[in-house]
C-alpha cells in the first residue's frame, strides 16, 4: 500500500500568490528556485529550427549524452561513458530512478535535515525508511562523515546535496572524500544531488564522482541552465546499475521531451550567457545579505551557492507557514516556509530565493524592510 506524504507547502504559497496576481496585485516570486531568466538564446533558436523540420517522437539523444559525458571530463576530470547516462524529464524522475533501482522496500536512506522536501517524501512514497540527520551551525547545515559514521545500524543509502537546498551550503572536497570513505567501509550507496552545480559564489564545487565512482548523480537543466519549464535532467548510474536504470526509465517514464533534448544540447555551449546569470545572482545575494540585518534576520545558513537564503525567524514566529502567508498577503512577496525542509525545527525558518532580476530583488527588499520593521 502506498504511503501518505506531506504536501509541498511552498506550492500552497505559490497558489495563493497566483490568486492574488489574478486579482491585480503585484507579486514577487521568491518561493521557488526558478530562474527568472529564459533558456539560452541558442537553445531557443535550436528549438524553433527543430519545430520546423523534425516531427520528433520517443527518443533519447545520443549527442546529448555524449556532451554530458564530456562535461564531466572537462569539469571534474572523471570519465563517464554515455551508457551510464539516462536522460530524464527533470531531476525528480532521476531521483526516483536512483532510489527505485538501488534499494528495496524497507531500506534505510539517510539525508540531512534541513533538506529538500522531496527527499523525505519521495523516500517515504517508495516505501523506504527515511533517516533524517539533524544538521546545524556546527556542520554548516550539511551532512558530515562523522554523523553518517555514527548511524547504527548503517543505512543502505545516503542522499547528499552540494550546494544544498534550502541553505546553499557547499561541502568541501575533504568532507566529500571522508563521506565517500565512510560509505565504502559500511556499504552505503550514495546518491548525490548536484542540480545546483555551476552556481557558486566562492567555494569550489566538486562532484561526488571524484571520490566515489559508484555514486548515483542527479542533475538537471533547470537551475544553472535556466531551463526549468523544459523539464530536462539526467541521472548518472554506477556501472553495475546502468542496465537496470535503462530498463526502469523505459517502462516508467519512456523518454524526456525530444524538443527539450535538442535545446539542452545547444544550451551546454552557451556558457558566456549562463555565467552572466550567475553574476546577476551574485549581485542579488549581496543585496539580500546587506538587507537581512535591517529585517532583524542576523542568523542564516551560509549561502555559498545555489540561489537561496535560509533564515532563522524564531524571534518573530513559531509557525513559518502562517508567517509566510501573512507576509504574502501584506506585501505581495512570496517565500517558502521552513517546515517544507525541516519538519522539526523548520517552523522557525523561512527560505528566500534570489533567482530573480536585480530590480525585482530591490523591489522585494523595499517591501520587506518596513514590514519586518513593523513587527
Amino acid at each position: 500500500m502506498g504511503q501518505d506524504i506531506d504536501p509541498f507547502r511552498a506550492i500552497t504559497i505559490s497558489k495563493r500568490a497566483h490568486e492574488l496576481k489574478e486579482e491585480g496585485r503585484s507579486i514577487l516570486h521568491m518561493e521557488f528556485g526558478q530562474p527568472s531568466t529564459p533558456a539560452p538564446k541558442a537553445a531557443i533558436a535550436r528549438s524553433h529550427e527543430v519545430l520546423d523540420t523534425d516531427p520528433m517522437g520517443y527518443w533519447e539523444s545520443q549527442p546529448l549524452k555524449a556532451r554530458i559525458s564530456q562535461h564531466y571530463k572537462d569539469m571534474y576530470g572523471v570519465d563517464i561513458t554515455p551508457g551510464r547516462l539516462a536522460i530524464t524529464c527533470g531531476a525528480s524522475p532521476a531521483l526516483v530512478l536512483a532510489l527505485a533501482t538501488a534499494f528495496s522496500p524497507g531500506d534505510r536512506i539517510a539525508f540531512a535535515r534541513p533538506g529538500y522536501v522531496a527527499y523525505r517524501n519521495t523516500v517515504r512514497a517508495l516505501n523506504f525508511e527515511g533517516i533524517e540527520i539533524p544538521c546545524g551551525e556546527d556542520t554548516r547545515y550539511q551532512i558530515s562523515a562523522a554523523a553518517l559514521d555514527t548511524l547504527d545500524p548503517a543505512p543502505q543509502g545516503v542522499i547528499i546535496a552540494s550546494p544544498a537546498n534550502p541553505t546553499g551550503t557547499i561541502i568541501p572536497a575533504s568532507e566529500l572524500a571522508a563521506i565517500a570513505e565512510v560509505a565504502k567501509a559500511k556499504g552505503i550507496r550514495i546518491i548525490s544531488d548536484e542540480i545546483y552545480h555551476g552556481l557558486s559564489f566562492g567555494p569550489e564545487i566538486h562532484s561526488m564522482l571524484e571520490y566515489a565512482s559508484d555514486t548515483y548523480i542527479v542533475n538537471s537543466f533547470s537551475k544553472y541552465f535556466s531551463m526549468a519549464p523544459w523539464r530536462l535532467g539526467w541521472l548518472v548510474s554506477p556501472p553495475d546499475m546502468a542496465r537496470r536504470t535503462g530498463a526502469y526509465i523505459g517502462n516508467l517514464f519512456l523518454t524526456a521531451p525530444s524538443l527539450s533534448q535538442h535545446a539542452g544540447l545547444a544550451a551546454m555551449d552557451a556558457r558566456e550567457e549562463l555565467e552572466g546569470h550567475v553574476e546577476v545572482y551574485r549581485r542579488n545575494r549581496e543585496l539580500m545579505l546587506e538587507a537581512l540585518p535591517k529585517l532583524g534576520l542576523e542568523k542564516i545558513a551560509p549561502p555559498d551557492g545555489a540561489f537561496y537564503i535560509y533564515a532563522d525567524v524564531s524571534r518573530f514566529t513559531d509557525d513559518s507557514l502562517a508567517f509566510c502567508l501573512k507576509l504574502l498577503e501584506d506585501t505581495g512577496v512570496a517565500t517558502a516556509p521552513g517546515v517544507d525542509f525541516d519538519p522539526v525545527d523548520g517552523k522557525h525558518f523561512m527560505r528566500f530565493s534570489f533567482a530573480l532580476s536585480t530590480p525585482q530583488i530591490e523591489e522585494a527588499i523595499d517591501r520587506l524592510v518596513p514590514w519586518f520593521g513593523a513587527l
